[in-house]
């Protein structure tokens, strides 16, 4: 069954949009995973994206929990902050050899600043640019915070959408809110209750949040492992529920690569004779040019064809060729074409000789 992929930096509501989206599936249902920082970590830790080696790793956590449950028979979203393009390339990779379907859900928070990332927004959404503005806002009766902080809440707890109008200058006293699980239903898996349950108390720092807003890769349309990409602004947007499940339930899987795909199959002897069959030609060709001249055609062992001799040609140039040649046959053996690999070897030589 499909991914689905949540990008997007620190409070942008990503995991407001996954509880969303899980409860939808659910209702109808569908078995979800839901993989986040905090299933993997045992517990949020914003300091995991300072230190490159810890990120390295929860990288490649996050990618082993994902490939673990991508099935036929199962949702799996992924709530992370997803903002390195290769990273994404890679998830696009899993649901390819997994042969099902993926999307990618871009949240940005309201506002607009010069100096936030770019809102690359795709066909089925609106083409206008947007960039994020990283100020807080302060809650109802809450404390202010400096331009830049920011604090993780839970998906509950998120109660309005940041408006990136300037705060207070200078920051007090965070206070942590707890808030009570909502009740979910039977196919949640263990993962996700126990981050549920969970009490987000995540705090970025501002040098922090300003290195990953510099380095944050936003998604692209364009690109083939970027789509389809639906831009979420802020909270009050609604979740286009309907487009989600039309490319996730609809859409044909990602076509497999060359690499994923299984290789035809050859009978025992394919490469044994390949191998006599190259070698034979190499041997017959270094004989016949011993008395041959420019333009001369030159009547290989086991052809029908001939060569045209342009210029004497030593053992390690036709060497070469030949193991070229045997790598490339190797990776789409054909019994159909046995009786023809000599034919085939001598107009690869010709090609290659031009």
């Amino acid at each position: 069954m499909p991914l689905v992929v949540l990008c997007g930096l620190p409070g942008s509501g990503k995991s407001r949009r996954a509880e969303q989206l899980r409860g939808a599936l659910a209702a109808e249902g569908r078995a979800v995973h839901v993989v986040d920082d905090a299933a993997v970590l045992g517990a949020e830790d914003a300091a995991v994206y300072g230190d490159s080696a810890r990120e390295k790793a929860l990288r490649g956590a996050l990618r082993a929990a994902v490939e673990r449950r991508l099935s036929r028979h199962d949702v799996v979203i992924l709530d992370s902050l997803n903002y390195i393009k290769g990273f994404r390339y890679e998830l696009y990779c899993l649901a390819r050899a997994a042969r099902t379907p993926l999307c990618l859900v871009y949240c940005v928070r309201p506002g607009a600043l010069g100096g936030g990332p770019r809102v690359a927004r795709a066909e089925e959404t609106r083409s206008q640019t947007v960039s994020v503005s990283w100020r807080p806002h302060a809650e109802g009766g809450g404390s202010h915070l400096a331009a830049g902080a920011s604090v993780l809440r839970e998906p509950q707890a998120v109660q309005s959408v940041v408006d990136g109008r300037a705060q207070g200058d200078a920051p007090k006293e965070l206070e942590r809110e707890e808030t009570s699980a909502p009740d979910l239903p039977a196919l949640v898996t263990p993962e996700f209750e126990k981050s549920a349950n969970h009490v987000s108390s995540a705090f970025y720092p501002p040098e922090l949040l300003e290195a990953l807003t510099l380095r944050f890769e936003a998604p692209d349309s364009r690109n083939r492992w970027d789509r389809p990409l639906f831009t979420l602004v802020g909270l009050e947007e609604p979740l286009p529920l309907a487009d989600i499940k039309a490319a996730l339930f609809e859409n044909r899987a990602p076509p497999p690569h060359q690499s994923t795909q299984s290789q035809p199959l050859a009978s025992g002897s394919f490469l044994h004779q390949l191998d006599q069959v190259t070698s034979q030609v190499l041997t017959g060709l270094m004989e016949a040019q011993k008395n041959a001249i420019p333009g001369d055609l030159l009547k290989l062992p086991g052809t029908t064809e001939h060569l045209r001799f342009t210029q004497p040609l030593t053992m390690a140039e036709l060497s070469r060729l030949r193991r070229q040649f045997i790598s490339y046959t190797k990776m789409h053996p054909n019994n159909e074409n046995l009786s023809q690999l000599a034919n085939m070897f001598l107009q690869y030589l010709s090609q290659s000789l031009l």
